[in-house]
């Protein structure tokens, strides 16, 4: 068994890497699925989040040219955003792409404002309630078109962009597009693989985010990160909206305390 693992080593096949796992902050350790419980009562701040497309794709832009008559090309190229839902606002600094389900249908909406957003058809009368807008659809495109849009990261000067995820974005909830941060979550973790996205981790043992989050350096994610990243998407007229979200989350057996997802160092063959 030496041996064999001698010549996987030296092939190259035995790495170390980072991968996200259950890790409580309380007890600053990585947990199994057998040491979590999940209380009935918890509630996510969670938070709809529009982000500045900076770069469309040629085959959107020429069904749009082909589709459009009202809408000015400048008006789409310039003020169009994703729309992002997520219930853990502390990651956003760890963003490194939106996902999008390429079975999906997904439309580019007006509102009265000439602001244009993307998210799902089917959550079309949802999202307008929850926003209280009015919305006008301009564009309906596949999710599988949308790969490689471009947009302006919420809280850091970089481009990041659409990516093509799998099942796990449904039309259940939020708006379709899920927020992607391979360092906080295991689908996030898959898609950032298959994509060679970096896997960032923005926070430290205890809980508090550290250098790679940026200005959010030494907040707590389980204090005050959520409320003052809100506060900052809010400052920059990103945040759509905010809500209290009653869900199934991981709380440390031990401490009753809750848990995040965090890439740890671990081994790979």
């Amino acid at each position: 068994q030496i041996g064999v693992f001698g010549k996987m080593f030296l092939n190259g096949y035995i790495y170390r890497g980072l991968k996200p796992v259950h890790w409580s902050p309380s007890s600053r350790t990585a947990l199994a699925e057998a040491e979590l419980e999940y209380p009935d009562e918890h509630f996510s701040k969670s938070i709809y989040v529009s982000l500045k497309i900076t770069k469309f794709s040629e085959e959107i832009l020429f069904k749009f040219s082909q589709e459009n008559l009202n809408i000015k090309k400048d008006l789409f190229v310039n003020n169009s955003f994703i729309t992002i839902w997520t219930t853990t606002p502390w990651t956003i600094p760890a963003n490194e792409a939106v996902a999008v389900n390429p079975k999906i249908n997904y439309v580019f909406a007006c509102d009265n404002q000439n602001r244009i957003y993307l998210f799902a058809k089917e959550l079309s009368s949802e999202i307008s309630k929850k926003f209280n807008k009015d919305f006008k659809t301009i564009l309906e495109v596949k999710g599988a078109t949308l790969e490689n849009i471009e947009y302006e990261h919420p809280t850091k000067t970089k481009k990041c962009r659409i990516v093509i995820g799998g099942d796990y974005i449904t039309t259940e909830s939020g708006t379709g597009i899920v927020h992607t941060a391979p360092g906080h979550g295991m689908d996030d973790f898959s898609v950032g693989q298959k994509y060679d996205l970096p896997t960032t981790c923005v926070v430290d043992e205890k809980g508090n985010l550290n250098e790679y989050s940026g200005k959010f350096k030494g907040l707590n994610v389980l204090k005050d990160a959520n409320d003052l990243i809100i506060e900052y998407l809010n400052q920059q007229n990103l945040l759509l909206l905010q809500e209290n979200y009653k869900h199934r989350y991981p709380y440390d057996w031990r401490t009753k305390k809750p848990t995040i997802f965090r890439a740890t160092e671990q081994w790979f063959a």
